[in-house]
């Protein structure tokens, strides 16, 4: 794993000598968030050594190094998933890569089943906490020193300091965010009306299928962690109704202005 994660940031530095602490991924329909960034260079996952293949309608499957606002930024068009057939440790492999490239705070996105009754759909919901419920985690196996403990603390998966700026960006702006708890699941199945109740009493605000992964190997790796979610449905009892993953685009597509300036203010706040 240590020579595929050095070798993935070689070549990724060989094409480009910007320096970048904060990395992006980009869910399902939300890649047209980055034609916001003045792109330096362009890659195909194909062309990057050991980088997985997204399979999915809707992920593009580029990383992208470009200025966003006068920050330098490294960002993914398009994720890996569980239910595509690729393990934890491949999913979350760019998160190793962004972290051996020097990203030290990590913005996710994805779209995903609101389960409060007071979202709409488009809202943004903030992640404050997770479920990870899918059948394995990230760091199952070997541990490997150099990336991070054998047993990290996940006392604060999303950081409370970004969280807490992203209500300053919300009132400055209006952006009617929600706040609350994510449950990653393996999919590639949308919940059924029992499980949405189910998830809905264990504790979650809403639910998806990535992201848990990717947060748990950026705090395994020690960077700082926010998400967002774009409620691309509901799963609240008398409003669920047949879904597709055109809709979820089409949704997420529509929700990417908020998104675009949340993200905008908070590369900025970064990058003081």
């Amino acid at each position: 794993m240590l020579d595929h994660i050095q070798k993935a940031a070689d070549y990724i530095r060989s094409k480009s000598d910007l320096k970048f602490n904060t990395g992006i991924i980009l869910g399902s329909g939300l890649g047209n968030f980055g034609e916001e960034i003045n792109i330096q260079i362009e890659l195909d996952y194909e062309e990057i050594p050991h980088f997985p293949v997204s399979t999915v309608e809707g992920h593009s499957g580029k990383l992208i190094i470009g200025n966003l606002e006068g920050s330098p930024v490294i960002a993914l068009q398009g994720r890996f998933h569980y239910y595509e057939g690729y393990s934890l440790q491949e999913t979350t492999f760019p998160v190793r890569v962004f972290k051996a490239l020097g990203v030290e705070n990590l913005l996710l996105s994805n779209a995903s089943g609101g389960l409060d009754p007071a979202q709409k759909i488009g809202d943004l919901m903030v992640l404050t906490d997770h479920l990870h419920l899918f059948p394995d985690n990230p760091l199952r196996g070997e541990n490997y020193d150099e990336l991070g403990p054998r047993f990290p603390d996940m006392s604060e998966p999303y950081s409370k300091k970004l969280i807490e700026k992203a209500k300053e960006i919300d009132e400055q702006h209006e952006l009617n965010l929600h706040f609350g708890v994510y449950a990653g699941t393996p999919g590639p199945t949308y919940e059924t009306p029992a499980e949405y109740n189910y998830f809905r009493i264990i504790g979650a605000d809403a639910v998806g299928m990535s992201t848990t992964a990717e947060t748990i190997v950026a705090i395994h790796s020690g960077m700082k962690v926010f998400a967002v979610s774009v409620i691309s449905d509901l799963g609240v009892e008398g409003q669920i109704v047949e879904i597709s993953h055109e809709e979820v685009q089409e949704v997420a597509a529509k929700a990417g202005p908020k998104l675009s300036l949340l993200f905008k203010e908070m590369l900025k706040f970064l990058n003081k």
